[in-house]
């Protein structure tokens, strides 16, 4: 695989309270990535991006919500989400205080 396709697997992190609750317990870290992304293809890019050890991996596919613009009706776009729990004693910190 290449790694300029694992550079573009994982958008961002979502840093939210129950990421935050998932990470102090249960050792999951929680990423928004590209909607094509597979389970393997995500541990990669993880273990390669923060040299650190995935032990399991979950996604999701997040629904767009229906909104309007004015008159118009609208709907904003679906999107893919991926639990990754790391090995015990791994950890990845994104620069919090």
């Amino acid at each position: 695989m290449k790694d300029e396709r694992l550079m573009q697997v994982l958008l961002a992190p979502i840093i939210s309270e129950k990421s935050t609750r998932l990470a102090e317990t249960a050792g999951q870290v929680v990423f928004r990535v590209a909607i094509d992304a597979t389970k393997q293809e995500i541990a990669r890019a993880v273990e390669k991006l923060f040299e650190v050890k995935v032990d399991h991996v979950q996604v999701l596919n997040v629904k767009g919500k229906r909104k309007r613009v004015g008159q118009r009706p609208g709907k904003r776009q679906d999107w893919r989400k991926a639990y990754v729990r790391l090995q015990s004693g791994q950890d990845i910190d994104f620069g919090g205080a």
